[in-house]
C-alpha cells in the first residue's frame, strides 16, 4: 500500500482512462481536464477500461511517481460521478485498492472459534 502523508488529498478520476498513456499524459490530464496542479503533492488515481487496472500518480516534491496495480480477479469499485474527479479519504483508497467496496465496507470473514 502507498503510505499517504498527512495533509495529502486523494483524487479519483471518474470513468475510465486509456492506460496506454504514460505518467506525463496522466499528469497532463490532471492539469487540463481537472484543472488541478499535478505537482502539488496530491494523489491522482485512474482506472482502466476493463476495471481491473488502476494507476496512481503522485509528486512528492522531488519527483513524480507512478504506481500501478492489476487485480487478478474482479474489478475496482469506481464512482459514477461525471464531474471528472472527486476526493476520497486514505481509508477509502486502501479499501478500493484491495477490491473492497469502499462505499460500504463489510467484513467478509469472521472467526468461529476463540481459541
Amino acid at each position: 500500500m502507498i503510505p499517504v502523508p498527512s495533509g495529502v488529498r486523494i483524487w479519483i478520476a471518474t470513468g475510465h482512462t486509456d492506460m496506454r498513456r504514460g505518467m506525463r499524459s496522466l499528469a497532463l490530464q490532471v492539469q487540463q481536464s481537472f484543472g488541478r496542479d499535478p505537482y502539488a503533492g496530491d494523489l491522482y488515481i485512474f482506472r482502466g477500461r476493463r476495471g481491473d487496472l488502476c494507476k496512481i500518480i503522485w509528486h512528492d516534491g522531488v519527483g513524480m511517481s507512478l504506481y500501478a496495480k492489476r487485480l487478478e480477479r474482479g474489478k475496482y469499485i469506481w464512482p459514477s460521478a461525471v464531474d471528472g474527479v472527486i476526493a476520497i479519504s486514505p481509508s477509502q483508497m486502501a479499501c478500493m485498492l484491495e477490491a473492497i467496496d469502499w462505499r460500504n465496507p463489510q467484513a467478509t470473514w469472521r472467526p468461529t472459534l476463540a481459541g
